[in-house]
C-alpha cells in the first residue's frame, strides 16, 4: 500500500477552533494518518493512503472547502 501526502490551502481556516474543526474532520477519513493544520498560513498537510477525493468532500462538508 502506498502512503499519500497532500498539502492543501484552506483559505476559510484562520483561527483555532477552524484548525480544530478541520483537523477533527480529516481524522474521520479513511485511510488519514497524519493531519497538520496552520491557521497563520492557511495550510494543511494529510498524509496517508486516503483518497484525495475524500479530503476535499471532508473539508467541503466541515465548512472549510479546499482551495
Amino acid at each position: 500500500m502506498w502512503m499519500e501526502t497532500l498539502t492543501l490551502r484552506v483559505p476559510a481556516m484562520s483561527c483555532r477552533h477552524a484548525v480544530r474543526t478541520v483537523t477533527a474532520a480529516l481524522r474521520d477519513v479513511v485511510g488519514v494518518q497524519t493531519v497538520q493544520a496552520e491557521a497563520a498560513t492557511a495550510t494543511v498537510l494529510v498524509s496517508g493512503t486516503m483518497a484525495a477525493a475524500d479530503v476535499v468532500r471532508a473539508l467541503r462538508e466541515c465548512g472549510h472547502p479546499a482551495a
